[in-house]
Formats: C-alpha cells, structure tokens, sequence
C-alpha cells in the first residue's frame, strides 16, 4: 500500500487528490495549516484504512522538517503531492508597501520555499529507500503572469525550475518529479470569480477545470507515468493558455 503525504489537503484540489489517491488504495497522511475542521472532514470521507491529518505552518522550515518526521513515523512516505498553496492580491500599482513586501515574502516562503524543502526530505528518503515519486501543483500563472498577485506567478515559476532542476539531480536514484500546472478550477475558494464573463469567454471548453481533473492527473504522475516522464509540466487548463 503507498503512502502519500498531501499537503493543503482540507478542501478543493488537496481533497479530491486525497480522494482519488485513498480510492486507488493508498494510505494518505492529509496535511493542513489552519483549517483543521476542513482536514477532518476530508479525512472522514476517505475510504480504506491508514488515512491521517498532520498540521504545519509551510512557511517555517524547522516546522517542515518535524512535519516530514511526523508523516514518516507510522510508514515511509513513497509519494508527495505539493498542493499547499496561497494567493494574496498585491497590485503593483495601488498596495502599499508592506502589503506588497508581505504578500512576497509570505507567498515565495510557502509555495516556494516550503515545497522545496519538503521536497528535500522526500528525496533523502526516497532516495535511500530506492525511488519514490514527487509531484507539485504549479500554474499556468508561472507562464501567463498574474496581475494582482505577480509573486504567486513569481512563486509558481520558480516552482517548476525547481521541479525541473530535482528531476534531473534524481533521476539517477529512482525519484520522479512531475508538475501539474491548473489555470481556474471550480473550488470554493473562487467559486465566485469563475462566474464572472470575462473568465467564462477565456474557456475553450465553456467551463473551467474541476478539481477531479486536476486530482486525476496527479494520481497519473503518482502512480501510473513513466519513468521517461520525469521533469515534465503537464498543463491542465482547457487550452485557456497554450504554450510551445
């Protein structure tokens, strides 16, 4: 049985990984920061055994590393999905300056920084252990930037170098790394903004993606890609952004 360490798992995207990946018979450690009734409902709905919730701030690195000890104690962690993530509005040209500087360092420091030094951990062990799977949830931001929010784009770019540059330093001992980079999805959180006009006309497909899209192509790269396919960003936008 894998076991999975999701992190920003109490609702959206993180749920319906959890989700999939329980229903496709891993055992998931659901990882949270504040929203513990979110966690334990997400928790509840998870079929088979196994299943538990561990809560850390992504934004402290000492924090991470007891984290990591925490999901490890009962099974080795074989996969890590980084979905934890934020996204504060900082428009360049009317937040004030702490605003702006806060929402930067905020922001790098958990879909960032704190995927990266999770990632650290996940590859020690895996490593050692003889492979194992880590996949991070990007945007298509990192390619299309973000008009109130560039240090989320800035975030998510940096995410899929990083990404990129582990694929190629772990490959050797066994460990995979994929992207998967969403534009809208249907969660509660923007319920509201994906009805406006303007984000429904920028939709090929007249709808934007639902979070069981976006969970089934992490359950692929988790479970099912080839090994040929370390490295790779995979978009999940509905040709709302192409790229070449």
């Amino acid at each position: 049985m894998p076991h999975v360490l999701v992190t920003g798992a109490s609702g959206g995207i993180g749920s319906a990984i959890c989700s999939l990946l329980a229903r496709r018979g891993c055992a998931v450690t659901l990882h949270y920061q504040s929203d513990r009734p979110g966690a334990e409902a997400a928790l509840a709905g998870l079929p088979g055994s196994g299943h538990r919730i561990v809560q850390g701030d992504l934004a402290d690195p000492a924090r991470i590393e007891r984290l990591w000890q925490e999901a490890s104690s009962a099974a080795p962690v074989d996969l890590l999905i980084n979905n934890a993530g934020i996204f504060p509005d900082h428009p360049p040209l009317t937040a004030d300056y702490r605003t702006w500087t806060e929402a930067w360092q905020r922001t790098l420091a958990v879909n960032l920084a704190g995927a990266a030094h999770l990632s650290y951990w996940a590859a020690r062990d895996m490593s050692e252990r003889g492979g194992g799977r880590i996949v991070s949830i990007s945007s298509r931001a990192a390619f299309r930037g973000e008009l109130t929010a560039p240090a989320y784009a800035a975030s998510k770019a940096g995410l899929n170098a990083f990404s990129q540059s582990f694929a190629k330093a772990l490959a050797p001992r066994g460990v995979l790394v994929f992207v998967i980079a969403p534009g809208w999805v249907s969660t509660e959180r923007v319920a509201e903004a994906i009805r406006a006009p303007a984000v429904i006309a920028d939709q090929p497909l007249g709808r934007v993606a639902t979070p069981e899209e976006v969970a089934a192509v992490a359950a692929f790269c988790a479970l099912e890609a080839p090994a040929s396919m370390t490295g790779s960003v995979i978009d999940v936008n509905g040709a709302s952004y192409l790229r070449t």
